[in-house]
């Protein structure tokens, strides 16, 4: 069954968020995951202050999603993360068809 990274973020540097970016996405593609939203327009229509960049990450499984976050490749990405990102991360497990 499918798994969910829900990522609510605020950028704090432009540049370290492009290396981010690179590196997060280059290990997201290596464990099975896609990215379904990456920072869209969005807006609140109920309750909470308004939204920060949202973006959402599928993977195949909540084992694969694991996986990635705990993998050498992500390690990479998370050097990078606290200069280049403030987040509230949240892992999520999909429904079984039918």
């Amino acid at each position: 069954m499918a798994a969910y990274v829900i990522s609510e973020l605020e950028v704090r540097d432009t540049t370290a968020i492009e290396t981010y970016r690179a590196l997060a996405a280059k290990s997201i593609a290596q464990y099975g995951g896609r990215y379904l939203m990456r920072g869209g327009a969005a807006s609140v229509v109920e309750g909470g202050p308004p939204p920060k960049s949202i973006v959402v990450v599928e993977f195949p499984s909540m084992t694969r999603l694991r996986e990635w976050y705990a993998s050498a490749e992500y390690a990479e990405a998370l050097k990078v993360r606290r200069k280049a990102l403030e987040r509230r991360l949240i892992f999520v497990e999909g429904v079984a068809p039918g």
